[in-house]
């Protein structure tokens, strides 16, 4: 055996041993929920990953929802939500997330074996924006309140009735300025400025009440909501003051209520100074917390700002809701804090946690398409493709030997490596293999077998002529470059632009088929051609050559 058919040999077996070593199983890490609770599992894998259409998951198609807060540069703020986006997503632990723009205002997210699509899409859609203010000790909604009365009394909303924003103009617009009004119907109107008055009652929860809180009933909240933001109300609302609920009702006595809060317009920090967030049990009275950290220039200028109002009372808001009561501030903090979730579960802390510290998106989001592929259609469709594939590869065994004899099995083991090459190739590259992922491979065993056939026949060609086996065989592989190289050249090309232009499922068809393509080419023009060579220097020069 000539030294150049060692070395060839040499490469080959390194090749073959690379590629078993990239599919080896091995173990890694997975976050997971066990009874409610994220855990960090071991398990072993093979290293290629399934997409979403072969082992299940969930689909998402979001849109910037500037019905909340108008976006004056869309394709910036889309930029940032794809960072936040893909941070929230590595916390969570979805293996291989596919979080990727669609078109120019447009968010395609695809969670392949997610097993909580609620949960996922809460974290994906949360805007986590994060704000401490002050509530207010000036009773300024008490002084308010008249006025505001007096606006919806202008309206002429009807007592008792149920009134969204968008419906103030089917409301009859009675301007009486009686104690009570009636519409052309009959019906009971507010009692001029009395309305909001008699709805919205100093708090009265634990602990007595704390400035700058209210109450209302909770049959009332919703009404209460419309009427206070209606537009002509807004007007009138405390100066220098927001209006605030809390996130959840609690009990007063009988009844329960909702808290509703005045607190100062302007923030004394935000969360875009979080540098880290995690959920943790309360040890005092065993409830979920979210305990945080702030960045140097946050630190300082919150420690600033809570020894100022040291006694007063700084109201934690989330997303625009308060969250709990809000504490009274003993002392100066600095960098650490603490948000309380009182009866919320530790699951709950700890999405909260991991949405603080991925950070607030620019503006919300809203959900325009949602699509979940259960675990069975996804089995589905790894039988069938690997069906197509199996009998595909099948047919084309039997073709290329019944045709080229000999030659032809020197193809087919060819061929064996080329696919033992792939593999371990997307497994090196850390790939996610996907239904189009399969069609491209299977594309691909034909693009090897067409490289094995046009050099078969030019040896055929070459044997026509008269020439010996061994210089048929060199002259056919020589002849054969061209047209091999070019072909190839041009299908990787096409994939490349469909992976540059593509989205999902066409860039996994698209990194198949490049990543088969070149190894069709090192098993056509490297692999067989050794093993013809090492077949022919077996042979004496005047024996036949079976093909």
């Amino acid at each position: 055996m000539s030294s150049s058919i060692r070395n060839r040999l040499i490469l080959i077996a390194a090749l073959v041993l690379g590629s078993i070593i990239a599919l080896i199983p091995r173990n890694r890490v997975e976050r997971i929920s066990v009874n409610g609770v994220l855990s960090d599992v071991t398990v072993r894998r093979v290293p290629l990953k399934l997409g979403l259409d072969l082992q299940g998951g969930m689909h998402l198609e979001l849109g910037l929802d500037e019905s909340q807060k108008v976006s004056t540069d869309p394709a910036r703020d889309i930029g940032l939500a794809l960072t936040i986006l893909r941070k929230r997503m590595d916390e969570f632990g979805v293996t291989e997330p596919l979080v990727q723009q669609s078109g120019s205002d447009r968010i395609v997210v695809e969670l392949a074996g997610i097993t909580e699509p609620g949960r996922a899409k809460d974290i994906v859609t949360k805007n986590a924006f994060l704000e401490f203010r002050l509530t207010d000790k000036t009773n300024a909604l008490e002084a308010a309140l008249p006025a505001m009365d007096r606006a919806l009394g202008q309206l002429g909303v009807k007592l008792g009735a149920d009134v969204a924003p968008s419906g103030v103009a089917a409301i009859l617009g009675g301007k009486s300025t009686d104690s009570t009004a009636v519409d052309s119907t009959g019906a009971a109107l507010a009692p001029a400025g009395r309305l909001l008055q008699d709805m919205i009652q100093p708090s009265a929860g634990p602990g007595g009440s704390t400035p700058g809180e209210y109450m209302v009933s909770e049959a009332a909240y919703l009404r209460v909501d419309s009427l206070i933001n209606l537009p002509d109300v807004q007007r009138v609302w405390p100066r220098g003051y927001d209006l605030r609920w809390s996130r959840v009702a609690e009990a007063v006595g009988a009844e329960q209520v909702r808290q509703l809060y005045v607190l100062e317009k302007e923030p004394m920090i935000t969360g875009q100074n979080l540098t880290s967030a995690a959920a943790q049990i309360d040890p005092v009275n065993n409830q979920p917390m979210v305990v945080f950290e702030l960045d140097r220039a946050g630190a300082r200028r919150f420690g600033t700002e809570t020894a100022r109002h040291t006694g007063d009372f700084m109201a934690i808001v989330l997303d625009g809701r308060v969250q709990g009561r809000p504490p009274r501030i003993n002392s100066r903090i600095d960098r650490r804090g603490q948000i309380t979730l009182g009866n919320q579960s530790i699951q709950e802390a700890q999405d909260l946690a991991l949405t603080l510290e991925a950070g607030a998106l620019p503006v919300p989001l809203k959900v325009l398409q949602q699509g979940t592929v259960g675990p069975t259609l996804g089995a589905d469709s790894i039988r069938h493709g690997l069906t197509a594939g199996l009998v595909g590869t099948l047919l084309v065994v039997l073709i290329m030997i019944g045709y080229y004899r000999f030659a032809g099995v020197l193809a087919v083991a060819g061929l064996a490596l080329y696919i033992l090459f792939t593999l371990g190739a997307l497994a090196s590259l850390d790939a996610t293999l996907t239904l189009p992922g399969l069609a491209g491979l299977v594309l691909s065993i034909g693009i090897a077998v067409d490289a094995n056939v046009l050099i078969f026949e030019r040896i055929r060609e070459e044997l026509a002529l008269g020439k010996t086996p061994r210089l048929a065989a060199d002259e056919g592989f020589h002849r054969a470059m061209n047209a091999i190289v070019d072909s190839n050249v041009s299908t990787i090309i096409t994939a490349l632009l469909l992976f540059q232009f593509g989205t999902g499922p066409v860039r996994g068809f698209a990194v198949t088929l490049i990543v088969g393509t070149l190894a069709s080419m090192v098993s056509a023009i490297f692999v067989v051609r050794t093993f013809f060579l090492l077949w022919l220097s077996r042979r004496t020069s005047t024996a036949e050559l079976s093909i």
